[in-house]
């Protein structure tokens, strides 16, 4: 079987893990680093990608393009793609609603791809067993094959696209979304100076939540600025679903008073993250006009 190449847009902890995966299965893969920053270079390089210089050579060398990216910029991603007649296989990875994907699926269709709807459960993907992809799609088998070798799972689901991101959000608008609740609890609890007393009455009745809570601060305050845009994918995906969105609004807020945290070198802890939260409520507070 001859070799595929694989481009990979763009290779951020999670896709240049995609990246590694693929070559794992014996793939080529491509990236783009135009407009990229240091730390993308550096991670593709050591994910052995190699560099093609701009999305029209990438576009022009790959066999199979696999997105992942914040999900605010997946249209855009994909729009661009398309813009260059891409005609193979666009996989779309990204954590967006199922509404969100099958229009991203139009707009590489229209541009003469084939379609493939993806979403990633769990860690950058360097062991086996942490790391799933699910596809779903017509054209989802053809995908699977390229990380057979690798320490990412591949899963197809026997649906049409939009499946593949459907599952994706339920799975993080638990995940995420409690987080964030937890959060958003202990910045109560403290704003009302009732803090110690609800971690010792969930010492003696939830014996866990304490911990959890600070598990919640640790695991997303450096990548809330990405959470933002996957919590209101989610609430765009209950609502179309007749369901009620503002709790994964609310999520999305949350997290957008955590975003200065972006690629620190450690989290904060959760006494500074919830003194943020509040902080910047009473700001918005103070600039609301009388």
């Amino acid at each position: 079987m001859a070799q595929v190449t694989v481009g990979v847009l763009h290779p951020g902890e999670m896709g240049a893990s995609v990246g590694a995966a693929a070559r794992r299965g014996g793939a080529e893969v491509v990236w783009a680093s135009a407009g990229r920053s240091a730390a993308t270079h550096a991670r593709a390089a050591a994910a052995g990608l190699r560099d093609v210089s701009t999305l029209q050579h990438l576009v022009k060398a790959s066999e199979v393009i696999v997105s992942v990216c914040p999900p605010g910029v997946a249209a855009d991603v994909a729009r661009a793609v398309a813009g260059y007649r891409f005609s193979r296989v666009y996989v779309d990875a990204n954590a967006v609603s199922p509404e969100t994907a099958r229009k991203v699926g139009a707009t590489v269709e229209q541009g003469g791809a084939t379609f493939v709807d993806g979403g990633i459960i769990g860690p950058p993907a360097r062991s086996a067993g942490s790391t799933r992809l699910y596809l779903s799609g017509p054209a989802a088998q053809q995908v699977a094959p390229l990380f057979k070798d690798g320490p990412l799972e591949v899963i197809v689901l026997e649906s049409g696209a939009g499946a593949a991101s459907a599952l994706k959000v339920a799975f993080a608008s638990y995940t995420k979304g409690t987080a964030a609740l937890l959060i958003a609890i202990r910045a109560f609890a403290r704003a009302e100076g009732v803090d110690a007393a609800l971690v010792k009455e969930w010492e003696r009745t939830l014996p866990g939540l304490p911990g959890q809570c600070e598990g919640a601060v640790r695991g997303s305050a450096r990548k809330a600025w990405r959470f933002v845009g996957e919590m209101e994918e989610s609430a765009t995906a209950f609502k179309a679903a007749g369901l009620p969105d503002s709790f994964h609004r609310a999520a999305a807020e949350l997290y957008r008073r955590l975003e200065r945290y972006k690629d620190t070198d450690k989290p904060p802890s959760l006494e500074e993250a919830t003194a943020v939260i509040l902080q910047l409520s009473q700001d918005e507070k103070e600039l609301r006009p009388c």
